[in-house]
């Protein structure tokens, strides 16, 4: 799967997700469930000067990474691992797939990753003739469904029911038990263990790398990415190259945002910390390690005006909070950065001609700024991207364009506006009813599509001003 999902247009997907009652129902109750949690986690906190102080960390980091990025190779190296700078997907994808035909690999077993996701790992491994495992129960749930794509950056498994969850279990694993939540973690776990002892290579993300040691640092509530990295004896990290913290003092304290702002923990079930091949004295681990950091457009963003969105690291409380998610589900987005971190990353990361409208989704309520706990200003870069697509890119509609020269025209001329504001009610009459436009013409038939348009009104404000003000100021 790569990060684009969907070949639909984004008004098809748009419309689909909207009749889609059930995923709405669902987003709704998991936004509020996620909200109330993390409130709950973050009130035993000064939240406002971790917010301040994990800014601060992540800011330091993008401003000092090569610094850092230097000094993570340098101790991964050190303690018997290798390093391998990917600028591009395809680069990732091949050094990875080479590893694989080395390895003469017939099962690969994988823990949550998104950045594997972005370059499209799965696909060019099953190329080779893998068998490609994804163990994390959502992931592993979408991969039975047909690699169903995710729909949430934390819980990717998030629109489906839990009947639909047994259907596919019965069809693809075997499964005869209930519908029952433990029942089917039950039959997942007894399928997916087989699965970790034949794996000849583990693959995993990376939440944080620590520079100072070379460590990986992994946040999960399952604990797979224990076994991934365990059990295989060849092990392959793959990290955006923005993950990075200087020492474990900051990852301490960006895991405890991340858990808190996530799912409303305050601490997950498992944070693993990987350092190195396995040594002598130790039972398990991997004889081989891999860690592949991944550039894929990132390097591009560095010192521009959309920097801090690097500052993520994917908690998903802006998705956890954001309206039009809330209706349009994850799969409208088209990435698998939904939400508002995906409407601002994937443009940068996808280009704008597929990601182009994601900007456009979102009300800028600054509702996703506020709880970002690491304060990317979420709207403000909404906003940016829809100056560059419409003054830099030149790629408004063309009836937006020539509506806003028509605006433009008619604002600049006192008699154009005038006579414009005094035959706007008759020339809208055919499309009001009960004093609202409820099928609008042009433009307005994105907005009535859903919602009715206030109607114009036969009196105008000058009129009305003109008529109270006789012998006073208007009341």
């Amino acid at each position: 799967m790569a990060m684009k999902i969907s070949q639909q247009k984004f008004n098809e997907r748009l419309s689909s997700n909207l009749e889609n009652d059930f995923m709405r129902g669902a987003v709704a109750g998991a936004q509020h469930r996620f909200q109330t949690r993390r409130s709950a986690a973050v009130d035993s906190l000064n939240w406002e000067e971790w917010r301040n102080h994990g800014e601060e960390i992540r800011q330091h980091v993008l401003e000092n990474m090569d610094y850092y990025l230097y000094e993570l190779s340098t101790n991964v190296e050190a303690r018997g691992g290798h390093v391998f700078f990917a600028q591009t997907a395809e680069e990732a994808t091949e050094y990875i797939s080479t590893i694989a035909k080395q390895k003469n690999a017939k099962k690969i077993v994988k823990a949550k990753s998104m950045v594997t996701e972005e370059i499209n790992l799965n696909s060019h491994l099953e190329q080779l003739g893998c068998e490609v495992i994804e163990t994390d129960l959502g992931e592993y749930i979408l991969q039975l469904d047909d690699h169903d794509p995710p729909s949430h950056i934390v819980t990717p498994a998030l629109h489906k029911n839990k009947d639909q969850i047994r259907e596919v279990f019965e069809q693809k694993i075997g499964y005869t038990a209930s519908s029952q939540p433990e029942e089917l973690a039950l039959h997942a776990r007894k399928v997916l263990r087989d699965h970790y002892l034949t794996a000849d290579i583990g693959i995993t993300g990376c939440n944080f790398a620590v520079a100072e040691t070379g460590s990986v640092c992994l946040v999960t509530n399952e604990g797979n990415a224990d076994l991934v990295t365990a059990l295989p004896k060849t092990q392959i990290s793959v990290m955006g190259m923005e993950r990075l913290v200087p020492t474990f003092e900051e990852m301490e304290v960006l895991v405890g945002m991340l858990t808190r702002s996530a799912v409303g923990q305050k601490l997950t079930s498992y944070i693993t910390v990987l350092t190195g091949i396995k040594e002598a004295f130790e039972v398990d681990g991997p004889e081989e390690f891999h860690l592949v950091i991944v550039d894929n457009g990132r390097s591009s963003i560095l010192g521009g005006e959309f920097q801090s969105i690097l500052q993520c690291i994917r908690c998903a409380a802006c998705i956890n909070t954001c309206p039009v998610y809330r209706h349009v589900g994850g799969h409208t987005y088209g990435s698998i950065y939904s939400g508002p971190i995906g409407a601002v990353l994937s443009p940068l990361l996808g280009g704008y001609d597929d990601y182009k409208e994601l900007p456009y989704a979102s009300t800028l309520c600054g509702a996703c700024t506020d709880v970002c706990p690491v304060k990317i200003p979420l709207h403000q870069l909404l906003h940016k991207h829809r100056e560059v697509i419409v003054e830099r890119e030149g790629r408004a509609p063309i009836s937006e364009s020539l509506l806003m020269q028509a605006f433009g025209m008619g604002t600049s001329s006192q008699s154009i506006y005038k006579l414009g504001t005094k035959v706007a009610s008759t020339v809208m009459k055919p499309f009001t009813k009960n004093e609202k436009i409820t099928n609008g013409p042009g433009p307005l038939k994105n907005w009535t599509a859903y919602r009715d348009f206030p109607s114009v009104q036969k009196e105008r404000f000058r009129d009305w001003f003109e008529q109270h003000s006789k012998g006073g100021n208007p009341k």
